[in-house]
């Protein structure tokens, strides 16, 4: 049987919001498999549905850059915050985000870019700022939208310079309608997403298995109220509009008017506009998602009260 640990009842925990000791229950009970645990404890009712990707945080910045028809962001990551505040660590973030542009937002590609401003490659930069800052770094990812006609916008959260900060978003936006209104509300949308953390644009671009994943859980919970199976499929019917309206872009309550949906915002702004709309894609960078940060006080303090 596999050994269930303090840290896999810790991840268990951020990851759901559970009790510590139904952590650990769930853990003893599918055999310390992580997905498993998380899927008994939604299924007794203890947990949400998991945000995998804002477990952990690491250290580091997130930068966007918007050029014409075009936005990309980055993100690089430190090994300390204290790093992060570095002047030559900003500059090499916020230079990143204008090489993503240039390379499609392609890591490989921005790697190999040839840096104008110290004669090598964006990776040979890199090298040489660890060289000199004396931390490990990482150039991590990196993403690009376009629109043939419209707008990109971006939006920084908890920015530390102009463009860079902690979470980054862009939003495309395709549209004959005025640019400098499109930008207003693209700039809107991207603070909501940057709120919000959608996972999908539209339903349409849900994967169907997520779905039936969560009608099994759905209807796991529901079969536990002992309701006739008519009910509970009118109950798992209700609880995927719900799952739609908590992971889709377009069905989120819009966080600036809670009464309407983020494509309710769209369709009455392209007819005080006076042209259609069409949201088709966006981005969103946190910080440190799905990276593992070692916090060993943390994980010491759990051991100790699952003794208790």
């Amino acid at each position: 049987m596999t050994e269930i640990t303090a840290a896999m009842v810790k991840e268990l925990r951020e990851s759901t919001g559970a009790g510590m000791l139904d952590c650990k229950k769930a853990l003893v009970e599918t055999n310390g498999n992580m997905d498993e645990a998380v899927d008994w404890l939604r299924k007794k009712g203890l947990a949400s549905a998991a945000k995998k990707a804002s477990r952990i945080a690491a250290e580091g910045l997130v930068s966007v850059y918007v050029e014409g028809n075009k936005g990309a962001v980055v993100e690089v990551n430190s090994e300390t915050d204290f790093v992060a505040k570095n002047e030559i660590f900003q500059e090499y973030v916020a230079d990143a985000a204008i090489v993503a542009l240039k390379s499609a937002g392609e890591v490989c590609d921005m790697k190999n870019f040839h840096c104008p401003k110290c004669g090598k490659t964006f990776e040979e930069r890199l090298t040489d700022m660890i060289a000199k800052i004396g931390e490990n770094m990482t150039l991590r990812r990196a993403a690009m939208l376009e629109v043939s006609e419209g707008i990109v916008a971006s939006y920084v959260h908890s920015a530390s310079a102009p463009n860079i900060g902690k979470i980054g978003v862009l939003v495309a936006l395709e549209s004959k309608a005025d640019k400098t209104k499109l930008a207003e509300l693209g700039k809107h949308i991207a603070m909501h997403i940057a709120a919000s953390a959608p996972l999908f644009l539209n339903i349409a671009s849900v994967d169907p298995a997520a779905v039936e994943h969560e009608k099994s859980i759905f209807a796991e919970q529901a079969k536990a109220s002992g309701k006739p199976a008519n009910i509970i499929e009118k109950m798992v019917e209700g609880r995927i509009r719900k799952y739609y309206e908590e992971v889709v872009l377009e069905e989120q309550a819009y966080i600036m008017d809670p009464d309407k949906k983020v494509k309710d915002v769209i369709n009455e702004a392209a007819k005080e506009l006076g042209a259609e709309i069409k949201l088709t894609g966006f981005v969103r960078f946190k910080l440190g998602e799905g990276l593992q940060k070692k916090e060993e006080d943390f994980a010491a303090e759990v051991a100790s009260q699952l003794k208790k």
